[in-house]
């Protein structure tokens, strides 16, 4: 069975080091894994300003 050059390095570098996954798993929680706040969603949506199609150009 066909194997690539890179799943081969994916496979040799978590040999490597076991605790890379989930050093990324805490890192990815330190950053994204939020509990979401709906209201604030919403307000945050409602609160948008219309950009203009083309905002170099100066209003006349």
């Amino acid at each position: 069975m066909y194997e690539s050059d890179i799943t081969r390095f994916i496979k040799t570098l978590r040999e490597q080091r076991p605790h890379l996954e989930q050093a990324q798993k805490d890192g990815r929680s330190i950053w994204w894994d939020k509990p979401q706040d709906v209201d604030t969603t919403r307000r945050n949506r409602e609160s948008r300003i219309a950009q203009r199609p083309y905002v170099y150009l100066q209003k006349p």
